[in-house]
């Protein structure tokens, strides 16, 4: 059925529908022309309900079991929004019914969950997508075509910054370790990884170490930007830590915290540093080199109001994905970020845990 001869629109269902789902992929979505959101499924029927009414096409259908929006033949497109530990799950099931599925970040809860979806999406030849939005940051995709075309050189060490000082998210379920298997590392700390691995374009890791702390969670009447935590509920890691050695040599040094006493604090940045060149993203970006002799530091203008070097320069990254995920589903090409590289970003943080837990070395 077309819409009064327009083209055909794609349709989408929510699953899940708390706050990134609000925050992030439904007023995304809502400013394309060629979607429309048709369903919406939450555990809890109001919050189901309230998407629907705040984003849904007229006669939204609302559920509480994935498995019954899955059932919805005319349904393109999922859009997978709940806590880490049903992620693959439910995109299995998705792509299994015919649909392409963009997952929230990260992955999933372990490597082996993650491998399912890869699995999954190569069986049915539907697309998957995972929520690095971080990725369509001017700063990121100028940097990205610095990498590409070679400027610095090869990458040889880097570090993936993730680090609050006093920001514990105190909602949801981020403090559960069941339902997220993790705290700042698979919650913040993954945007930072993927940001530093598309980069380098290196997705062989060869050994980790990691360290994961639970110091400063034991506080009671803690300073954190959403109000004091419960440290009874605060069943997941303070910080974690990783030393990433890649098949090549390279070397990656992961931080990660929510609550660390530090004045250096920054999320989704990376540090690089090459044979060519350097980059970090600490006052904006800078690229450092040397030339004729002399070292230099370069600053890009990469604000709105400066040179346009990118159409739409001024966009929300959060649009930018979700058009360019819609765009590669409707010309049929890869997503922009690919299911094998987000499984290599679960495999090396549940290996950094792993070795926290153990105290070894992790081998890939």
């Amino acid at each position: 059925m077309s819409n009064s001869g327009t083209l055909e629109k794609l349709k989408i269902g929510i699953i899940g529908c708390g706050g990134i789902a609000n925050g992030k992929h439904m007023p995304s979505l809502a400013k394309l022309d060629d979607v429309e959101m048709v369903a919406f499924c939450d555990i809890v029927e109001e919050r189901a309900d309230k998407a629907a009414r705040d984003y849904g096409v007229e006669g939204a259908k609302v559920y509480t079991d994935y498995r019954e929006l899955l059932e919805d033949k005319s349904i393109d497109i999922v859009h997978v929004c709940t806590p880490n530990r049903s992620h693959s799950k439910i995109t299995v099931a998705a792509l299994e019914a015919g649909k392409h599925v963009m997952c929230e970040k990260p992955m999933a809860k372990t490597s082996a969950d993650a491998q399912k979806m890869v699995d999954a999406a190569k069986r049915t030849g539907k697309k998957l997508s995972i929520g690095y939005q971080n990725r369509f940051r001017t700063d990121s995709r100028y940097l990205y075509r610095l990498c590409r075309r070679g400027d610095l050189g090869e990458i040889y060490f880097a570090k993936a910054h993730a680090i609050r000082r006093r920001a514990v998210p105190t909602w949801g379920v981020f403090l559960n370790e069941e339902e997220q298997g993790g705290g700042p590392l698979i919650d913040i700390g993954t945007h930072a990884l993927d940001l530093t691995l598309w980069m380098m374009d290196n997705y062989k890791p060869k050994y980790v170490v990691g360290t994961a702390y639970h110091k400063l969670a034991e506080r009671k009447d803690a300073a954190n930007a959403w109000g004091s935590w419960d440290p009874d509920e605060f069943t997941v890691e303070d910080s974690a830590f990783g030393f990433i050695v890649m098949e090549d040599g390279a070397t990656i040094i992961l931080e990660s915290s929510w609550a660390l006493n530090t004045l250096q604090v920054g999320e989704a940045k990376t540090t690089l540093c090459g044979t060519e060149g350097g980059a970090d993203m600490w006052d904006g970006l800078r690229i450092n080199g040397e030339q004729f002799g002399r070292l230099y530091t370069l600053k890009p203008e990469l604000s709105a109001g400066g040179v346009d070097f990118y159409e739409g320069e001024s966009e929300d990254p959060s649009l930018l994905e979700a058009r360019a995920w819609i765009d590669c589903i409707k010309n049929d090409e890869d997503p922009v970020v690919k299911p094998e590289e987000a499984f290599i970003v679960t495999e090396i943080l549940e290996a950094i845990y792993q070795s926290a837990k153990t105290g070894k070395p992790v081998y890939f």
